[in-house]
């Protein structure tokens, strides 16, 4: 099991920012395409971002292009997650993923590890 730990999780308010961390204690995570997925109270997970093994290509979902920022430091094993604009529809339990492909997709199935999620709460 790839030991996925999120941090950066927090309260905000609307309009402010955060900025997601992603790592794995001993485990390049160089090697694995990476999603940032989260999912709010009452609904099933959705896909946020995604980013390739190399860091090269990234994509995001409508609902946050523009305000999230997905990148990686390989060297650092870490992957960021800057949210900026934060809405309260952004409240969620946010959990990064760890893909086998080095090219993944907003299909949940293509990921094989998973954290155990930072809370993100906006509100005033």
């Amino acid at each position: 099991q790839l030991p996925l730990v999120e941090s950066g999780g927090g309260l905000v308010q609307p309009g402010g920012s955060l900025r997601l961390s992603c790592t794995a204690s001993g485990f390049p995570l160089g090697n694995y395409a990476i999603g940032w997925i989260r999912q709010a109270p009452g609904k099933e997970r959705e896909g946020v971002s995604l980013i390739n093994s190399s860091g090269g290509s990234t994509n995001y979902a409508a609902s946050v292009k523009g305000r999230f920022t997905i990148s990686r430091d390989n060297a650092k094993n870490t992957v960021y997650l800057q949210m900026n604009s934060l809405k309260p529809e952004d409240t969620a339990l946010y959990y990064c993923a760890a893909s086998r492909y080095s090219y993944a997709t907003f299909n949940l199935n293509d990921y094989d590890y998973w954290g155990q999620g930072t809370q993100v709460t906006v509100s005033s």
